[in-house]
């Protein structure tokens, strides 16, 4: 990690990997991306990723391959911008490029820090919270669509110097907070991924929409009543969400209908400012592929029963994200009219 000019992969070249590849190469730093598609890795190279939105208008060539056994050498800083349902088996095969300094950082929706540190050694591996929003509409075009920060931190909440070359990069693209609870902050992502990501794949809207609706934020919120037991159970910390503003406890602990009209308002503030994001599960499932529900609302099922908690809308949610998966049931607002939802 010594020296001034480090050696970066950026392992997918998604909404968030494309952008953090683009922006870190246009810094100067020496990035070179893993973009798995062959038209990606392509139009990456040239005329370069297109990167368009909130960050402004800019077009950067970048270093591109199109595997990570084509990676040029050895790398300082690997950003795993990969799906969470793909991060075990990029790190497996990232092994070859790690030396005994370099750091992992996961960027993934959902808890896959745990997983990684088995893989590669608990002091490579660097939580990180992304907290803003983006789209990818087609190979190697890729739009900002919220602002936000990027919160990275030690898996073992201990101080770490390390933090701060992370820190330096990053706030290339997004302020970067230092954190030292990353898994109080994972976890509060984790909740708000599994509201909004799970809710995007059963009704196919975008955040603005789908939380103006009052029958989607009851489930949104009981989602959450259900994960914030889970993580008492835990014994997790959970951080504030939604960029900061959003305190769990304080959020669902207050009961009548005065407390219950603010927690509807809350969550349609949160639908507004974020209104033209498009869910990254809907995107996936829209492109034919699977979901991270297993990493978001399975998550928390399977550490519920760890725990002998009942999740029946969690449960009901993942069962049904399934279905639509697997092409047995569609994508459309009648989901959230399913029997289980109407009890709540």
């Amino acid at each position: 990690m010594h020296g001034e000019k480090r050696k970066i992969a950026v392992v997918g070249a998604g909404a968030i990997g494309g952008i953090t590849a683009a922006v870190l190469t246009g810094a100067g730093l020496d990035v070179e991306v893993v973009c798995k598609h062959q038209e990606t890795t392509d139009r990456a190279s040239s005329p370069g990723l297109h990167v368009f939105g909130l960050k402004g208008d800019l077009t950067v060539p970048v270093k591109a391959v199109k595997n990570i056994a084509d990676l040029s050498g050895l790398k300082d800083v690997v950003f795993l911008a990969t799906k969470a349902t793909e991060a075990v088996n990029a790190a497996q095969e990232l092994l070859p490029f790690l030396h005994a300094d370099s750091l992992v950082v996961s960027q993934q929706n959902g808890i896959c820090e745990e997983a990684l540190a088995k893989l590669i050694g608990r002091d490579r591996v660097i939580g990180c919270v992304v907290g803003w929003g983006a789209t990818m509409h087609g190979p190697a075009e890729l739009e900002m669509t919220s602002e936000g920060e990027f919160v990275i931190g030690n898996i073992d909440h201990r101080p770490d110097p390390r933090l701060a070359v992370i820190q330096e990069m990053l706030g290339e693209i997004v302020p970067t907070r230092i954190s030292n609870n990353i898994m109080g902050e994972l976890y509060a992502k984790l909740i708000i991924n599994s509201c909004i990501n799970s809710l995007g794949v059963l009704t196919g809207l975008r955040l603005g929409p789908m939380l103006a609706m009052k029958r989607v934020r009851i489930i949104f919120i009981e989602i959450m009543q259900e994960a914030m037991a889970v993580a008492a159970a835990l014994g997790i910390k959970v951080e504030p969400g939604g960029g900061g503003k959003l305190d769990y406890y304080d959020f669902l602990a207050r009961k009548g209908a005065i407390s219950v009209f603010k927690r509807h308002l809350m969550v349609r503030i949160i639908g507004f400012k974020y209104r033209r994001v498009k869910p990254s599960s809907l995107q996936s499932v829209e492109r034919g592929r699977k979901s991270e529900i297993d990493y978001l609302n399975g998550y928390i099922c399977e550490r519920a029963r760890d725990h002998g908690i009942p999740t029946p809308i969690n449960d009901a949610v993942v069962a049904i994200v399934k279905e639509i998966e697997a092409g047995s049931r569609q994508i459309s607002l009648a989901n959230i009219n399913e029997p289980i939802f109407a009890r709540i």
